[in-house]
């Protein structure tokens, strides 16, 4: 009994400690996390940068209904590598690399925050053409879900340092 009561006298102190440093949760309704569901996401015109604004979307949990408070846009840059060989010099892998350069412009006027993101993603090199494709759209998915995530981690800490 005289342990739970120490745990829960514990447990107060920190609570009481945190709120009085200015420490704001990065999800609760003043932080940073509340403004992401109105960041508009706009990317280059093709299926990488199509999936890199989908990731982001969901990443953000963008709201159509409400105006967008930040306007977000990103360059995307892929390179892909092969790896290993086999006797008739074809690839064994591929090594994918997705560069995202982003900026993040409020849309009321202000200073605008950027930054760069890479990911290195790899996909095995098929013989049969589909699932070669396949493969290689699998490694993009994958990358663009990577790159989502830490373009959100980015903007989320950009926004709680305002």
């Amino acid at each position: 009994m005289r342990r739970a009561a120490a745990v829960l006298a514990l447990a107060l102190a920190s609570a009481t400690g945190l709120s009085g440093c200015g420490f704001t949760p990065l999800y609760a309704k003043s932080g940073a996390g509340s403004a992401l569901s109105r960041i508009a996401v706009t990317t280059q015109d093709d299926r990488l940068g199509y999936r890199v604004r989908e990731q982001l979307e969901d990443a953000l949990g963008r709201d159509g209904a409400q105006q967008p408070l930040w306007r977000l846009q990103t360059t995307i840059d892929q390179s892909r590598r092969p790896l290993g060989r086999r006797i008739d010099d074809t690839a064994t892998r591929y090594e994918l690399t997705v560069r995202g350069a982003w900026v993040l412009t409020p849309v009321a006027g202000g200073d605008p925050v950027a930054g760069v993101e890479t990911v290195t993603t790899t996909y095995a090199a098929a013989d049969q053409p589909f699932a070669a494709i396949a493969a290689q759209q699998d490694g993009e998915e994958r990358a663009a879900a990577e790159l989502a995530r830490l373009i959100r981690v980015d903007i989320l800490r950009a926004l709680s340092a305002r």
